[in-house]
C-alpha cells in the first residue's frame, strides 16, 4: 500500500464536512391535501389556454402530478399521496381508505413510492372534461370539514404509509381563509396540528388568492400555525415565506417548496460545561448531479434491481476478510519473521515497533487520527468582535445552523437568546466543531443572522452561519495591478443601463432557473418513463436571458455606453499578460495601443511583435487566440483590413 493509500479507510467512511452522498438514502415523504370546496371547483377561463375552462382543484391536481413525474426521477425513493377534503366521495373499499380517515375526507392515493403506474392514473383523470372533476369528487355543500379532522386524517394517513425515518410534509392547497369561527373548532385544529408536528410532520401551506377572492391568512391560520411555524414565542403574524398566490403560480411555488430541507449534521452545542442545546446544519449550496446509476439482472421474462456490495478478499488464501480485521499501514519493508523474543511478533496489542518494522493501525485508530479523539459536536470556546472576522476568511461554503428542539428541550429559546446578544454586541463566537463522525476538527466563527425580509418578499431565517476559518497557509497575497479607471461618465451611462435591468423583485431564486443540463436530462428520462415522445427542440432553457426584452428596456442606453466606451482614451490600449508557463520568457511591460499595431503593419513589421502582444490585441477584438505566431500575425492583417 503506498504513502497516499496508507491512511484511507473506506471511500464511503471518509466523508468530509462538504460531501452530502448520504442524503440520497434519505427519503422524502410529501402528502398533498387539496379542497374540494365548491370555490375550489368553480370554473374560470384558464391563463394559459384560449377557450379552456379551468378550476382551482384541477390545477392543484395537475401541479400534483407535475411534482410527482418530475420526482419519478430525480427522487424515486420519495413517496408522495393525495387526500381530499369536503368531498361527499367514499372509497370503492373501506379497506383502502382506513378507519381512522375523517367522514368527508377521500385519500386519493395512498402514500407510496413513486411509480408510472400511480402517475399515469392520475394524468388519465386529468385528460377527462375539466368540468366533469365536479361529478368525480362531489363537494360538500353548506357546511365544511373541521380542520381539526383534516389535520387528524393527515396524520393517520403519513403514520401508516411513510417510513418512520423520512422527511415527511403535508402541502395544504386551499382557497378559504376562514373555514369556521367557532372557538371550540379552531382549539381543535391547533391541538391537533401540534399532534402531527410532534410526529415530525411538517406542513406547509399554498393560499390561493384571487382578485373576486382574496386571501387573508391572519381570520384563521394566523392563530392556527402560528405556535407550530413560529421560532421565538414574541414572533407576532405568520412568516412571510407562506405562500399566497395566484392559482397560475401554485406549480412554481410547489417546485420552490419541494425540495426537502434536509440537515446535514444534527449535533449538540455545547455553550459551558454542564450547559448544551441540540442543533442542525443546513448546506446553504449544494451541487446538483444526476441521479445514482442501478445495475440490473436479466431473469428472462423481466428485469430486476441488482443489489451490489463491497467484499475484502484475501489475495493468498482466496477467501473473504471481515472488514473489522483490516489493518492499514505504509510500505516500508518486508515485515519481520516472528521471533521468541518478541522482535517482529505479530502480536499488534502491545504495539512495540522495532527499526524497519511496519506501523500497522485498525480503522478506529485512524479514524481517531482524524477527530483527535472527539465525538461530534460545536463547542463555544469565547467571542471576538464582529469587526475581526475578514472577507478573506470565508474560504469555504458556510453551513447555517438552528435550534433542534427535539434533542435537547429549551434550545429555541436559548439559541434566540443567544442569537440577539451577539447581534446587539455585534460580536462573532468562536467554535470548535466536529460535523459528523470522520470530519477532522474545525475552527469556525460564528456569523449571527437575524431573520430579514426583501422587497421580493424572500425572508432570511434568524439563526447562525458556520464559516470554516481558514489556516495561515490557506491564504496567499495576491499581486495587485493598477488597471485603467472608467471615468465617471462612463459610470453613470452604465448605471442607467443596469437599472433598467434589475430583477423587479430584488432577488434571484436559483431554484426557479433549473441547470439545463440536468433539466434536458431528466426530461428525457421522464419522457422515456412514461413512453411519451419527446422533442428535443421543445425543451426551454430558463437560464438563458432575454435577449429582445433586455434590448427593449435598455438598448438605447447600451448603445449610448458603447459609443462612450469607444472614444474613452484608453480604448485602443491593450494590458499584456505574464505567461503562466514555469519556462523563462519575455514578457511585454508596456501597453500598445492600436495605432502603433497599425504602424507595424503598414511598415510589414508585425511578426517582429511578440506571441503575448498580439494575442492581447486580438483579445481585446473578440477574436480567436489560438494557434502559432503565423497564425497570429495572419488573424491581426486580416482584423485591420478589414476595419
Amino acid at each position: 500500500m503506498s504513502y497516499d493509500e496508507w491512511n484511507k479507510v473506506e471511500d464511503e467512511d471518509d466523508e468530509e464536512l462538504q460531501d452530502t452522498s448520504f442524503m440520497e438514502t434519505k427519503k422524502d415523504v410529501i402528502l398533498f391535501c387539496i379542497d374540494c370546496s365548491p370555490s375550489m371547483q368553480a370554473m374560470f377561463d384558464d391563463p394559459v389556454y384560449e377557450d379552456v375552462q379551468t378550476s382551482n382543484l384541477y390545477m392543484a391536481l395537475d401541479a400534483a402530478m407535475q411534482i410527482q413525474k418530475k420526482k419519478v426521477v430525480v427522487g424515486p425513493n420519495d413517496s408522495i399521496g393525495i387526500l381530499l377534503f369536503n368531498t361527499t366521495k367514499t372509497p370503492d373499499r373501506k379497506d383502502l381508505q382506513g378507519s381512522e380517515i375523517k367522514r368527508n375526507t377521500y385519500l386519493f392515493q395512498p402514500i407510496s413510492p413513486l411509480n408510472a403506474q400511480t402517475i399515469q392514473e392520475l394524468i388519465h383523470l386529468l385528460e377527462e372534461p375539466r368540468e366533469t372533476l365536479c361529478q368525480t369528487f362531489p363537494p360538500v355543500e353548506g357546511q365544511r370539514v373541521p380542520m381539526g379532522d383534516v389535520f387528524t386524517s393527515c396524520n393517520w394517513v403519513l403514520r401508516d404509509g411513510a417510513p418512520k425515518t423520512a422527511t415527511k410534509r403535508v402541502f395544504l392547497i386551499t382557497d378559504e381563509d376562514q373555514p369556521h369561527t367557532a372557538s371550540q373548532l379552531i382549539t381543535s385544529a391547533k391541538t391537533t396540528l401540534t399532534d402531527l408536528t410532534q410526529a415530525g410532520v411538517t406542513v406547509e401551506p399554498f393560499f390561493i388568492s384571487t382578485e373576486d377572492k382574496p386571501f387573508d391568512k391572519n381570520k384563521f391560520y394566523s392563530s392556527v400555525l402560528l405556535s407550530n411555524m413560529a421560532e421565538d414565542e414574541d414572533e407576532e403574524g405568520l412568516p412571510e415565506s407562506i405562500s399566497i398566490s395566484r392559482i397560475e403560480d401554485l406549480l412554481a411555488q410547489m417546485r420552490f417548496h419541494e425540495v426537502p430541507k434536509r440537515a446535514l449534521f444534527s449535533v449538540p452545542f455545547k455553550l459551558a460545561e454542564g450547559f448544551t442545546i441540540g442543533v442542525k446544519g443546513y448546506g446553504l449550496v449544494t451541487e446538483q448531479k444526476k441521479g445514482a446509476y442501478k445495475y440490473f439482472t436479466d431473469l428472462g421474462d423481466r428485469m430486476e434491481v441488482a443489489d451490489s456490495k463491497t467484499l475484502y478478499v484475501d489475495p493468498e488464501r482466496e477467501t473473504e476478510v471481515d472488514k473489522k480485521s483490516i489493518l492499514y499501514g505504509m510500505h516500508v519493508k518486508t515485515v519481520k519473521p516472528a521471533t521468541e523474543d518478541g522482535e517482529g511478533s505479530e502480536e499488534i496489542s502491545g504495539r512495540i515497533v522495532k527499526p524497519g518494522d511496519r506501523p500497522l493501525y485498525t480503522a478506529e485508530e485512524i479514524r481517531s487520527f482524524r477527530t483527535l479523539g472527539l465525538e461530534p459536536g460545536l463547542k463555544l470556546l469565547g467571542f471576538k468582535d464582529r469587526s475581526e472576522l475578514a472577507f478573506e476568511d470565508n474560504i469555504k461554503h458556510a453551513q447555517f445552523i438552528h435550534p433542534d428542539e427535539m434533542t435537547y428541550s429549551g434550545s429555541k429559546r436559548t439559541f434566540n437568546a443567544l442569537l440577539k446578544s451577539l447581534v446587539k454586541k455585534k460580536k462573532i463566537g468562536l467554535i470548535l466543531a466536529v460535523m459528523r463522525r470522520n470530519s477532522a476538527p474545525t475552527f469556525c466563527a460564528l456569523l449571527p443572522q437575524e431573520e430579514k425580509a426583501d422587497e421580493g418578499g424572500w425572508t432570511e431565517p434568524a439563526g447562525f452561519h458556520l464559516i470554516p476559518l481558514p489556516f495561515a497557509d490557506d491564504i496567499r497575497a495576491a499581486p495587485i495591478d493598477k488597471g485603467f479607471t472608467a471615468s465617471d461618465d462612463l459610470k453613470d451611462a452604465a448605471y442607467k443601463f443596469i437599472n433598467k435591468l434589475c430583477l423587479k423583485s430584488g432577488g434571484y431564486p436559483p431554484d426557479s432557473y433549473p441547470n439545463p443540463v440536468l433539466a434536458f436530462h431528466n426530461a428525457q428520462l421522464q419522457a422515456s418513463a412514461f413512453h411519451e415522445e419527446y422533442d428535443p427542440d421543445s425543451f426551454k432553457d430558463e437560464t438563458l436571458p432575454n435577449n429582445d426584452l433586455i434590448h427593449k428596456r435598455a438598448g438605447a442606453l447600451m448603445a449610448e455606453w458603447k459609443k462612450l466606451v469607444q472614444d474613452d482614451p484608453s480604448h485602443d490600449l491593450v494590458m499584456p499578460t505574464k505567461s503562466r508557463s514555469t519556462a523563462t520568457k519575455r514578457a511585454a511591460e508596456t501597453s500598445i495601443d492600436e495605432a502603433e499595431i497599425r504602424s507595424r503593419y503598414d511598415s510589414g513589421t508585425l511578426d517582429k511583435l511578440l506571441v503575448a502582444t498580439l494575442k492581447e490585441f486580438l483579445k481585446s477584438k473578440a477574436q480567436p487566440v489560438s494557434g502559432k505566431k503565423a497564425d497570429l500575425v495572419e488573424r491581426v492583417s486580416d482584423w485591420l483590413n478589414e476595419h
